[in-house]
């Protein structure tokens, strides 16, 4: 997943489903899959990574008695949801599970690098390979896993690195362009149709380095990971010259719904399925697009941190959010596509449509987000920053 994906879209809260599913507000009926009675769960410790002082939830469970442990999940704002890790609590009810919670891929890394003590961390593909590089995570025994023989074989080999799974594929999906049919007379059918005229000043692209570079690349016919400096200064120029269509940069899901709610936009990028979710729930005309090139799609998953306290929990903690159950909840509260193939069948008839998660083979024709270096991500940002300040 891209790095400024998940804090708007999660915050904004759980997706209601409905004939078509909304990406906020709204009422929520009961998910496909109804989750464990909340007597039944143990109620997670949430701490925001701002210094904030930590809050505990009461807890439905009597206390464990002295020596009780806890594991600590570091994860996006909006994951500390006890529907997710069911078969864990069922397994370990005598274990706390606790949340510290970031905001961005780069601010998790950091903190990372600081020698955080956490027994597992979520971040998105883009930055696994760093992750693995620094020794901030440890080999997975996926022997211990009963359901990752269900694991998506792509999915699972994008977590590998030096022959070692080092992350659980957990959840992916789609950074593509939406477009309000009522407003404009041509539907873009590729990323490089975002440079049309007809546009021009009803545009939205995400204030984001790396999927705006990706994009344009893709646009342009290049290898996003491999490009040459010429290359990465046409890259830059058609970026400057799509300016005058650019009404302004979102960089949260619920002002981009805003914008092409109100007609404002007329066209955006970098937008994922719940976006079209709301606004289609809404009655507004609006069409989710594949490009011809692919979608962009972007996996995040799980890894143990190398300074995890018991590996076995968290190899346990692994195995519950795959259960099927637990990840049909992912992909019916925010839209979004599951590594676990069984789960597919418990998702709304919606998601699985849009997404298209009952064909396996969209996961070859999508352009997913790779691993960037330091030096490759610091050129981005830099382009980026260019660009922006460009007249």
């Amino acid at each position: 997943m891209t790095p400024y994906k998940k804090l708007s879209s999660l915050l904004v809260g759980i997706l209601a489903i409905a004939v078509i599913l909304t990406a906020c507000g709204g009422t929520t009926p009961a998910p496909v899959v109804q989750p464990t009675p909340l007597a039944e769960q143990s109620t997670p410790t949430v701490t925001a990574d701002t210094g904030a002082k930590e809050t505990e939830q009461p807890t439905p469970l009597p206390a464990a008695a002295a020596g009780a442990k806890n594991i600590v999940i570091f994860d996006w704002a909006g994951y500390d949801v006890p529907d997710f890790y069911q078969a864990f609590t069922a397994q370990h009810p005598d274990v706390k599970v606790e949340y510290t919670l970031f905001e961005q891929d780069a601010d998790a890394f950091a903190k990372m690098q600081t020698g955080f003590q956490v027994d597992l961390v979520h971040p998105c593909s883009s930055w696994w390979g760093l992750y693995v590089e620094a020794g901030l995570v440890q080999p997975i025994d996926t022997s211990k896993l009963k359901n990752w023989p269900d694991v998506l074989p792509d999915m699972a080999k994008s977590g590998q690195f030096n022959g070692k799974q080092y992350f659980v594929p957990w959840e992916w999906g789609y950074d593509s362009i939406i477009a309000r049919t009522d407003k404009v007379k041509k539907i873009p059918a590729s990323w490089a149709d975002l440079w049309e005229p007809e546009y021009a000043g009803h545009l939205s692209i995400p204030d984001a380095a790396e999927n705006v570079q990706i994009s344009t690349a893709v646009a342009l016919g290049f290898d996003p990971w491999h490009t040459t400096p010429e290359q990465d200064e046409a890259i830059k120029q058609k970026l400057i010259a799509l300016k005058p269509n650019i009404l302004t940069y979102w960089t949260d899901s619920t002002e981009l719904n805003q914008l092409l709610a109100s007609g404002d936009v007329w066209v955006a990028s970098g937008v994922w399925p719940e976006t079209y979710a709301s606004l289609s729930k809404d009655g507004i005309a609006v069409e989710y697009i594949q490009p011809k090139e692919g979608w962009l799609g972007w996996v995040c998953g799980y890894a143990i941190s190398s300074q995890a306290k018991d590996v076995e929990l968290a190899h346990a903690y692994l195995d519950a959010l795959l259960d099927p159950p637990s990840i049909a909840h992912l992909g019916n509260d925010f839209w979004y596509g599951v590594s676990n193939k069984k789960a597919v069948g418990l998702i709304d008839p919606e998601v699985v449509k849009l997404l298209q998660l009952d064909q396996p083979e969209v996961l070859n024709k999508t352009i997913f987000y790779q691993t960037m270096t330091s030096d490759q991500r610091e050129k981005v940002t830099k382009m980026w920053d260019e660009v922006k300040i460009a007249p």
